[in-house]
């Protein structure tokens, strides 16, 4: 008989089977049966199991290749396809328009996934992540704590916050808890008057130094000179002297259209 798949440390599984909070995560994405999921690092398949019965279609992208090899006879189901890959590497303009994501993700994946989901030009209507809670809140967080990824995610998504995951559900427990994050997609762009590229090239580089102002990081990090930095923070009504993460999304805008224009 052979033996059951044990966590591995270096791709951060943690395996969670509470069914609580596996339905939580498929009710925040309003699955049914006319959807296409896309699921991400299924492991030993308890929340594949459920979306088979719930969705028309379950393509479960596992890295691991045991797992992998494994999920098709764990899980057998007509309509599950199960893809052996990284997810940072899957052609997601193969799926269907309006597909969704639901996934327990290892904590490594987080930040590069929501840039990979929210840059695609076949982005997903929902992504429901079960996420540790630190960087759920850092998706979701307010000006004042916001930092690239809370102003990637919230350009692209509207973000909400679903229960925490107490660490002891999981196998083996994690160090921290972890938190349902729910980025549901913008019908119609936040900023439709920006070229994506420049608005991101310049919120980059606002946060480019963290200890850093303003005024001090938009001239390091777009090689201006500090004068020409403070006139064009004061013409979009901003103080030089905050810090990126104080600025709302409403902020990088206005800094976005008053910027210099380029030689």
């Amino acid at each position: 008989m052979s033996k059951e798949p044990i966590p591995k440390k270096s791709l951060g599984q943690h395996w969670l089977e509470d069914e609580t909070s596996l339905w939580a995560m498929i009710d925040y994405s309003g699955v049914t049966g006319d959807d296409t999921v896309l699921e991400v690092g299924p492991g030993l398949g308890p929340l594949t199991k459920l979306l088979v019965d719930e969705a028309e279609q379950v393509i479960a992208v596992e890295f691991d290749q045991e797992l992998a090899a494994g999920l098709a006879k764990r899980v057998p189901a007509s309509n599950l396809l199960v893809v052996q890959k990284d997810i940072l590497q899957f052609d997601l303009t193969s799926l269907p328009p309006g597909y969704k994501v639901v996934a327990n993700i290892p904590y490594y994946l987080t930040s590069k996934l929501v840039r990979v989901l929210s840059e695609s030009p076949n982005p997903p209507a929902i992504a429901t992540l079960l996420i540790q809670k630190e960087v759920a809140e850092r998706l979701a967080a307010k000006p004042g704590q916001l930092s690239i990824l809370g102003v990637t995610s919230q350009f692209y998504w509207e973000v909400s916050l679903g229960p925490v995951v107490g660490a002891e559900l999981f196998t083996p427990p994690p160090k921290v808890d972890s938190q349902i994050a729910i980025l549901t997609r913008r019908s119609q762009p936040l900023f439709p008057d920006v070229d994506v590229r420049d608005f991101f090239r310049l919120v980059k580089a606002g946060f480019g130094e963290k200890r850093k102002t303003l005024l001090n990081a938009l001239s390091a990090g777009l090689h201006m000179d500090k004068p020409e930095v403070t006139e064009w923070l004061h013409a979009a009504g901003i103080n030089p002297q905050l810090r990126a993460q104080a600025l709302s999304l409403e902020d990088w805008h206005k800094l976005y259209l008053s910027r210099p224009a380029k030689p």
